[in-house]
């Protein structure tokens, strides 16, 4: 399958999305890997993790960029040697990056009724405006709070940082897709604007969200 969805979210920034359908042997035949990750791949034990990890690749050469351009800190965050930073997310049949001159993390999620059982895990602040006998909504705004969570610590990737405790997501509207999130931890609070949507297939069930976050 090539490229599902493009997103031009800006002039500087851009969000790619590979609904991931090849083999993995389609996938392998077609990026060229450096001895690093070729290692790494070697070392997953799901193959559905090893087609999702090789999409990511198409999405990278589909903006210009190899796999040798690609490296991860300590932390495990991706980053180029240029300007443009890069954030990864995959859930299932789906792959998605996004690459912008301002600093981004992103976040894609199936839509589960299990979310609800969880959610206690990582909302406080929230509460005060979810209504959970709202079940269809209520499911949708959880997990648009769980991918914004993510996607913000993808951002600042900090030891220590609390989806509960430490990351507060604002009332917000399905219907708007944005809203305004804030760090707080230690001594330090941030900022950030948070965008969303709903993803759907016509080859596989289900609706995904997909949540992407600006650090101000």
């Amino acid at each position: 399958m090539p490229l599902f969805q493009t997103i031009q979210f800006n002039e500087t920034t851009k969000i790619l999305v590979w609904e991931i359908t090849e083999s993995l042997e389609e996938l392998v035949s077609k990026v060229v890997l450096k001895e690093k990750t070729q290692k790494r791949l070697d070392g997953m034990k799901s193959q559905m993790h090893q087609r999702a990890f090789l999409s990511v690749r198409m999405l990278i050469q589909e903006m210009g960029f190899t796999d040798k351009d690609l490296h991860y800190d300590e932390f495990g965050k991706p980053y180029f040697d240029c300007h443009n930073y890069i954030s990864i997310t995959h859930s299932y049949h789906f792959a998605a990056i996004i690459i912008s001159d301002e600093t981004v993390g992103i976040d894609m999620e199936l839509q589960r009724e299990k979310i609800q059982r969880i959610a206690d895990k990582f909302t406080d602040f929230e509460c005060s405006y979810l209504k959970p006998e709202f079940t269809e909504e209520y499911i949708k705004k959880l997990t648009v709070i769980w991918g914004a969570k993510e996607a913000i610590f993808k951002i600042r990737n900090e030891k220590g940082i609390s989806f509960k405790d430490h990351i507060r997501v604002e009332d917000f509207s399905l219907d708007k897709k944005q809203t305004q999130s804030s760090l707080h931890f230690d001594d330090l609070v941030k900022d950030f604007d948070v965008h969303y949507e709903e993803i759907k297939s016509d080859n596989f069930e289900g609706t995904f969200t997909l949540v992407y976050a600006f650090e101000k």
